[in-house]
């Protein structure tokens, strides 16, 4: 098929690419310039394992088509998606100024029985009040609005682009819906046919299984739906995940005062298959442009439509306080006054296996302890860059985890990328000024970092 793919975030340009990869014709629309230059030299203006080989395959192969016109692309395409940003607003609600701006320009240069495919996350009845804003328009261009959510992760998007678990497609038409089926079964096929096992480094941080090729019949996995449905099924989804993380840092403060260990705590609990260990994890909380977002939004339309959602609120407020109950430990460490002591916080991104620090937690703990005069030095794989704009005051920006921990009072796990948790604890014992480990994402081997000379403090054990 010919696509269109409005907007180059990690879901646009990451679905464009693989479905160039499996074979479609695939126009990239994004109105920022520089992010098209980008695409067009054959790379990514983000990190994403395994994404810049894609683009530069699809640039060469000319399936791939980076362009900032709506017009060289639209009048061409027989589904056009929709992968702009829906951030959130001062309330709580989703800011969808995007969304129907889109829309409007796919509409302007569409040809008749165009396919829109929303693919954004968007609150529920985000769809059908696009309907009527392009219905309004020119009457006499005929097209279906359905909505396609997506499931992947930043860190491992191209793998689980690549491997759907579920495929999710909600409207009112049935050949329309059919029409979208059909182009992401394409990417099954592709998928089925390529070793996908190189492109999970980060996808096995947080799922206890990765499938590298799902043997489960591609039909069924597909979910038709009503268009409302689907909206709702993502931001569910996500705002579930969100609760499963609190409620392990809840059960992690627990822990803290009675002994337990939270690892071994959720082991247990996370072996009923009622439940499973997925995102049952305490640390130091969830960020990203995802769950903080879709769960806000989330509140904020059961509270339009006349629904209390104290349970996601509390969800809510935990996390908001996760990073403050990180402080505390690092006051135990360290004594009440950290003017002038140095902290190294290693890993700056939400997440491993990404450069995004979209409302980072380990940038609200950078940024809490540079208020009390702590003297701090940071350190990540990728995102060192995109964090400075984040960081408010004066910071030591290392080269690498060397750099970072020399001379250091504690060091504290903030991201658990996997190179930050497979440290040498042996080697850095000896540039430590205090050997203090705090590990905020319960990564790290206290038996080891115990072993060679380290006080080690973990969330919950």
């Amino acid at each position: 098929m010919t696509v269109s793919i409005v907007g180059t975030g990690y879901v646009g340009l990451t679905t464009g690419a693989v479905l160039a990869a499996a074979g479609n014709k695939v126009y990239c629309i994004d109105v920022d310039a520089k992010k098209i230059e980008t695409i067009q030299s054959g790379k990514s203006h983000f990190y994403e394992p395994g994404l810049d080989k894609l683009i530069a395959e699809g640039i060469k192969s000319k399936k791939l088509i980076p362009t900032t016109r709506y017009r060289n692309a639209i009048p061409y395409s027989d589904i056009a998606i929709i992968c702009v940003g829906t951030p959130s607003k001062g309330d709580g609600s989703v800011d969808l100024s995007y969304i129907y701006s889109a829309g409007i320009s796919i509409h302007q240069y569409m040809k008749d029985e165009l396919v829109i495919a929303q693919k954004s996350t968007v609150p529920v009845g985000t769809g059908r009040k696009l309907e009527r804003i392009l219905r309004n328009g020119n009457k006499s261009k005929k097209f279906n609005v359905v909505s396609c959510p997506e499931f992947l992760a930043e860190g491992s998007a191209v793998f689980d682009t690549l491997n759907m678990d579920r495929i999710v497609v909600g409207g009112d038409s049935e050949k329309a819906k059919q029409k979208m089926i059909t182009l992401l079964e394409s990417i099954d096929k592709f998928s089925s046919k390529i070793n996908t096992k190189e492109l999970t480094k980060y996808s096995t941080v947080y799922k206890n299984k990765v499938i590298y090729h799902n043997k489960t019949p591609f039909k069924d996995r597909v979910i038709s739906v009503g268009l409302e449905s689907a909206e709702l099924i993502k931001v569910t989804a996500n705002a579930f995940l969100t609760t499963k993380i609190s409620f392990a840092n809840s059960i992690a403060r627990i822990c803290d005062q009675t002994g337990a260990d939270i690892l071994e705590v959720m082991e247990g609990v996370g072996r009923d298959e009622r439940i499973g260990k997925a995102f049952l994890y305490a640390g130091l909380g969830w960020g990203g442009g995802c769950f903080p977002k879709d769960t806000a939004g989330l509140i904020y339309h059961a509270d339009e439509v006349g629904f209390d959602f104290k349970i996601l609120k509390a969800v809510v407020d935990l996390n908001n306080s996760q990073v403050l109950y990180v402080i505390r430990k690092v006051h135990k460490i360290l004594g009440a006054d950290l003017e002038g002591k140095k902290i190294s916080v290693l890993g700056l991104s939400f997440k491993p296996g990404t450069s995004d620090v979209r409302i980072s937690p380990s940038i609200r703990l950078v940024n809490n302890l540079i208020r009390k005069g702590a003297k701090v030095t940071v350190y990540d794989p990728k995102a060192l860059q995109e964090a400075k704009a984040d960081i408010d005051g004066s910071v030591h920006y290392a080269n690498n985890v060397d750099e970072a921990v020399k001379g250091s009072e504690l060091a504290i796990l903030a991201t658990d990328w996997p190179e930050l948790v497979d440290i040498d604890f042996k080697k850095l014992k000896k540039i430590f000024k205090r050997p203090n480990l705090l590990d905020a994402r319960n990564k790290w081997d206290k038996e080891q970092a115990i072993k060679f000379g380290y006080k080690y403090f973990g969330i919950g054990r």
